[in-house]
């Protein structure tokens, strides 16, 4: 048991699942979770863009993205399209009611974010933020 305690793999990923909770319960009110909110955020930021490169983009595995984007498809918040003649290459693109979504979800991101960082402290989420991506930038130099 001595051994989780040393366990960094398993200490991230519990917290991560902590976070998520937290931000998924704010965010379940406009009925997004919030890999689709960050999802949604990033075709906004970007535009349309392939499968490959929301996976490679956001860290996820293809299967992921697939179980991910579906609901969206389904309730219209985003589009895809084919691209080209190769029909298995989707192009993802963000719907007026996507953006009207995400519009919406934004507050409770907002009250998730206040809510985290008044448990956790500003200062110690604003540094706990900057080295969790340095780990993510530092994986992919």
């Amino acid at each position: 048991m001595e051994a989780l305690f040393d366990d960094d793999c398993f200490a991230i990923r519990q917290a991560a699942r902590h976070v998520s909770q937290l931000y998924d319960r704010h965010l379940s009110q406009v009925g997004l979770t919030i890999t689709q909110f960050s999802l949604l955020g990033r075709l906004k930021r970007t535009g349309p863009m392939t499968m490959k490169q929301i996976a490679e983009a956001m860290r996820m595995q293809r299967t992921t993205l697939v179980r991910t984007i579906q609901p969206l498809r389904r309730d219209g918040l985003v589009s895809s399209e084919a691209l080209g003649a190769d029909a298995r290459t989707l192009l993802i693109s963000l719907t007026t009611a996507g953006e009207q979504r995400l519009n919406a979800g934004r507050a409770h991101w907002y009250a998730a974010q206040a809510e985290f960082e008044h448990r956790f402290g500003e200062q110690r989420a604003a540094a706990l933020r900057s080295e969790l991506f340095a780990i993510t930038r530092d994986a992919s130099t």
